[in-house]
């Protein structure tokens, strides 16, 4: 699906973590001042690669802020957008009931195209970065573009991983992918077979937002996609999607929410890692 936003030429981004606003030349597609972002540079003077990081429904708040922190930290520039920047462009709520139905209200407003077209700025801005420290692959660098999402952000990554420039995505418990997608349409698991790049799913066994049927055609999707893709470029076996599912509730990876699981974000953080790792 086509963008209906193209970034606008950007100066460098601040060396050091906040906000920054991406002007796009399209502004009506987007919030009026363009995307509003949360930049973490990535740090120890090396580069692995850049993330985009996609929030749950109460906005890019303080532990979406900090995940992208923690990236950073593990060498990843990263960047958190916004998913509702036409209805509230800088939502920052905390984990409550009052939030929840706030922040689920403007999820009802958004689009997939509204996604994608956000994404497409928001990555070539991203992969504009990393060239300016000449780190594209046009350079010879294997360094690439990664996106993670959580929840509403995990569904939302799924939709995203189907753009060119995400080589990896990583979807933690995006809920409802199985029985539709925003802004109405097909199932958004049907975009599976779309994705050039690799994905990464991870749910929680316990998780009553993705119920034992709708884990079971995850994980059927990313094998028939493994299954139609079976061969990697030199010809040897290579699954591309792989599905983890862990002993949780919903929201295990957020220590600010009620369902954290340390035991669980453990195991799913040590997997993101290793996932960029190998795809990036």
């Amino acid at each position: 699906m086509a963008s209906d936003a193209t970034p606008a030429p950007a100066p460098a981004a601040p060396d050091a973590a906040g906000w920054v606003t991406i002007p796009v030349a399209a502004a009506a597609a987007v919030a009026p001042t363009g995307l509003r972002c949360w930049w973490e540079p990535a740090r120890g003077g090396y580069c692995r690669g850049g993330v985009l990081v996609l929030p749950e429904v109460f906005g890019v708040n303080g532990w979406v802020r900090g995940t992208a922190g923690r990236l950073a930290a593990e060498g990843y520039a990263a960047l958190a957008m916004p998913l509702f920047s036409r209805t509230a462009p800088e939502l920052d709520l905390p984990y409550d009931t009052a939030s929840l139905v706030e922040g689920r209200h403007h999820k009802d407003q958004t689009t997939t195209a509204q996604i994608l077209a956000d994404g497409a700025v928001a990555t070539a801005w991203l992969a504009g970065q990393l060239e300016a420290q000449g780190l594209s692959a046009s350079a010879g660098q294997s360094v690439g573009l990664g996106c993670v999402g959580f929840c509403f952000g995990g569904h939302a990554a799924l939709l995203s991983a189907t753009l060119p420039a995400i080589t990896a995505t990583a979807d933690f418990y995006g809920a409802g992918v199985a029985s539709g997608r925003p802004g109405g349409g097909p199932p958004s698991l049907s975009e599976v077979e779309r994705i050039p790049g690799r994905l990464l799913c991870v749910c929680g066994r316990q998780d009553p937002l993705i119920p034992p049927a709708d884990a079971a055609a995850i994980r059927s999707a990313l094998e028939a996609a493994n299954a139609a893709n079976r061969l990697s470029a030199d010809g040897s076996p290579e699954a591309r999607h792989r599905y983890l599912e862990v002993e949780a509730g919903h929201g295990f990876m957020c220590d600010a929410r009620v369902d954290y699981n340390a035991d669980a974000a453990a195991i799913g953080w040590a997997a993101l890692l290793e996932f960029f790792a190998a795809s990036l």
